[in-house]
């Protein structure tokens, strides 16, 4: 019975260790509700077809968004903003993807110190309430203070009818 236990807890602890270092999770940026992932590398931002036409998304299919209060390339939200309006960070050089341009993709510091990725300047966000990729539902949000909208891969805000 000691034999199966140690056994038991040797390969819980293997396992633990391998979840640790691979670095499980699979957002290369953010915290909230997402929380951070540890996962070295650079952010990616690729472009989707969705119902509000074509949009940038981040590594995992979500939307990308932009908030009409940051100015300069410097991001507005923070705080309680952030946790529903997780900026995408980066931990290297943000990446293209199928129909997104290079030279658009910057970065810009958070006041935490954190690299948010930006596109033609805007910083990116992600929204707490989109859970799979083609969902738009942060798209003309009135929350904290600004209008929030989807991007286009020209780097221009998608205004929606609604």
């Amino acid at each position: 019975m000691k034999r199966k236990l140690t056994l038991v807890i040797s390969a819980a602890a293997l396992i633990t260790a391998v979840l640790i270092a691979g670095g499980c999770g699979g957002y290369a940026s953010g915290s909230g509700p997402y929380g951070p992932s540890g996962q070295a590398g650079a952010a990616e931002v690729a472009r989707a077809d969705s119902s509000l036409g074509h949009i940038l998304v981040e590594n995992s299919g979500l939307t990308l968004y932009v908030f009409e209060k940051d100015t300069n390339s410097r991001s507005a939200c923070s705080g309680q903003c952030a946790t529903y309006w997780p900026p995408l960070l980066t931990n290297a050089k943000p990446a293209a993807r199928g129909g997104v341009t290079q030279v658009l993709l910057g970065t810009t510091r958070r006041a935490d110190g954190s690299a948010q990725v930006t596109y033609a300047g805007r910083p990116l966000y992600r929204f707490v309430e989109d859970s799979k990729p083609g969902q738009t539902n942060g798209e003309g949000s009135q929350e904290f203070g600004g209008e929030w909208n989807a991007l286009s891969p020209d780097g221009k805000e998608i205004e929606s009818d609604d």
